[in-house]
């Protein structure tokens, strides 16, 4: 674990406690731990989940993140595989998205 992702604090299941310990540079390192490299298309994906998930206090659905951003749920699954939807939320800060396992 990098120092950056030991000055903040997750849950067991690796979410950060809180939303606005989130830097980008955080995200990055996350990314990383989960095998992914960030690309603009993951950065689209990531800020709209971020900016719906502060402002209904919930990180978005798959399906939520499908519709805003246009994205198909197959192009979600290559950028962000074996559950985008809680992949996303954890790489953007956000608590795990409702009726995920």
């Amino acid at each position: 674990m990098t120092a950056l992702l030991e000055s903040v604090a997750f849950n067991e299941e690796g979410f950060l406690l809180n939303p606005n310990d989130w830097t980008p540079e955080l995200a990055q390192e996350i990314a990383a731990q989960e095998g992914i490299e960030l690309t603009d298309k993951h950065w689209e994906i990531i800020n709209f989940c971020r900016e719906k998930g502060l402002e209904t206090g919930a990180a978005p659905t798959l399906r939520q993140i499908t519709k805003g951003t246009g994205i198909s749920t197959k192009e979600l699954f290559a950028l962000f595989p074996k559950g985008p939807a809680k992949k996303v939320a954890k790489i953007a800060g956000l608590g795990k998205p409702e009726g995920c396992v």
